[in-house]
């Protein structure tokens, strides 16, 4: 059904028809979508609704000043990343800003996942690890260890950011070893 919906939609938008039933695909979204929300655990909806409200409110936004603050280089921030597909960071994550260009921000998503941590490359600690994965030490403003996804950078509009949560200066070594490593990962395919 989801599919069959899928193919309908495209279909039509590329033949531009002025004379489709609106209520009839509606209707039909909306059941699929009610059926998807209701076969998810809690944890899962909650992220789904969370982001949803989120969208609502803020995707009219063209940055965060505009919610009453401004995200800067080196902030460590809590992000609705929205949607997202297999191995994409998604819904409501901490990100680091490693850049911003015309009201967007580029930032490198992470986890407190101890999984991913224990996972990550670390020179001295764990030098096998995957290197697309940048274990950070305690930060102050977080409760976690943290890692960063550094193949999931990405821009995003400011207006994604709900809080600052914490900063690492953009001159520290620690700022510094994080580019290093995104601009290895850029020119070297692990």
């Amino acid at each position: 059904m989801h599919e069959k919906l899928l193919n309908e939609l495209v279909e039509i938008l590329h033949s531009e028809q002025d004379n489709i039933d609106l209520d009839d695909q509606i209707e039909r979204f909306l059941s699929l979508k009610k059926a998807y929300l209701e076969s998810l655990g809690s944890f899962e909806l909650l992220r789904e609704l969370i982001s949803e409200l989120n969208y609502r409110k803020r995707s009219s936004y063209k940055s965060s000043e505009l919610i009453g603050f401004k995200a800067r280089i080196g902030d460590i921030c809590y992000i609705d990343f929205g949607k997202a597909y297999i191995n994409e960071a998604g819904f409501q994550h901490f990100g680091l800003i490693i850049g911003q260009s015309n009201s967007k921000a580029l930032v490198l998503p992470m986890s407190s996942n101890l999984s991913m941590y224990n996972q990550s490359y670390c020179q001295d600690d764990f030098p096998v690890g995957k290197k697309h994965l940048f274990r950070l030490p305690m930060v102050p403003g977080l409760k976690r260890k943290s890692v960063l996804f550094l193949n999931d950078l990405k821009y995003i509009n400011t207006a994604r950011i709900i809080s600052i949560k914490g900063n690492i200066h953009p001159k520290s070594p620690l700022f510094k070893a994080v580019i290093r490593r995104v601009e290895t990962l850029l020119h070297h395919n692990y």
